[in-house]
């Protein structure tokens, strides 16, 4: 029998220790299917810092979460045994020291992962693990930006540079690369062209306004096929109505609606590992943004809940 949440009948949500959706610890339970981890760093940010304190933010927010989704048919925490791992503690002044961390810890963690960022740079390490275990992997990235940028200020490693960096490292499948929520000024169209020599195929967050959920989720279905996929969420993808705290918002963005269901109809894909990132709390004034993403980490684990045999 799986370990679940903190009854919340009997522990009000506003007490206790604030694990994400009030779950166990890892330390808590023999072995965990899925984990939530935190990755509490910002050091590759090119804009506003303060995504350090995102896992933070996120796992206060997931208080409220309750232990069956509706919209997926499932209880994610007794179908399978899902655990908070407790952060990834990263040295905040070298990047290149805090990838090898990431990337083995991701490692050492037996249970499929669904990490908070941190900046859009955890996502290179993530992927390194993944493809470890998993061979290339399928990418869905959610976001308003490209993240397939060469370097900034002749630095290979920011927020801005993962995905071109693991195109590079043949960690992704390059038959099976999706952006979708991009928007915004790019530096010139050449931003583009380098994009899709990589292989990434863009859904536009007007391409969701005009095309429609089903549209955008069958394309998505279709490119990943039985691939593993792991789905990279930014949640700058977000309009900044949604999500105003985070540190390059843009507008024009999707909606936490149109989020949370084009998540739901990846449902039944080989998801092999998610990450959401960039919630920077300090420039939110209502939680709006840690609501957000806490509850797109409740659909990843959901999905992930979904995969595993009962």
């Amino acid at each position: 029998m799986n370990l679940g949440p903190i009854d919340s009948s009997r522990v009000p949500r506003f007490a206790g220790p604030a694990t994400f959706a009030r779950l166990p610890r890892l330390d808590q339970v023999e072995r965990a299917d899925v984990a939530v981890v935190g990755v509490p760093f910002d050091t590759g940010v090119s804009y506003r810092p303060g995504a350090r304190f995102g896992p933070a933010a996120v796992r206060e927010a997931s208080r409220l979460l309750r232990p069956y989704h509706p919209g997926l048919d499932v209880s994610p925490f007794e179908r399978v045994q899902v655990a908070d791992a407790g952060d990834i503690a990263v040295n905040p002044f070298d990047i290149g020291a805090a990838i090898e961390t990431i990337e083995g810890a991701a490692d050492d963690l037996d249970a499929r992962l669904v990490t908070i960022g941190g900046d859009h740079t955890i996502a290179l390490p993530l992927l390194r693990s993944a493809a470890r275990k998993h061979g290339p992997v399928a990418l869905v990235h959610f976001d308003a930006h490209l993240d397939t940028w060469d370097t900034y200020f002749g630095a290979e490693y920011t927020h801005g540079t993962p995905f071109r960096r693991a195109a590079e490292e043949g960690i992704l499948d390059t038959e099976a690369l999706s952006h979708v929520g991009i928007r915004g000024s790019l530096y010139g169209k050449k931003d583009l062209e380098e994009d899709r020599r990589l292989g990434f195929g863009i859904v536009t967050a007007a391409d969701v306004l005009r095309r429609g959920l089903d549209e955008v989720i069958g394309l998505l279905r279709q490119r990943v096929g039985d691939r593993p996929l792991y789905l990279s969420i930014d949640i700058d993808v977000l309009d900044p109505a949604h999500a105003p705290g985070t540190g390059t918002p843009e507008a024009g963005g999707l909606t936490s609606r149109e989020l949370l269901e084009i998540l739901r109809g990846l449902a039944g894909l080989n998801l092999i590992g998610a990450d959401v990132v960039e919630v920077a709390p300090a420039y939110d004034h209502a939680e709006i943004t840690s609501i957000a993403a806490s509850h797109v980490a409740y659909d990843l684990v959901s999905l992930l809940a979904l995969q595993e045999k009962t």
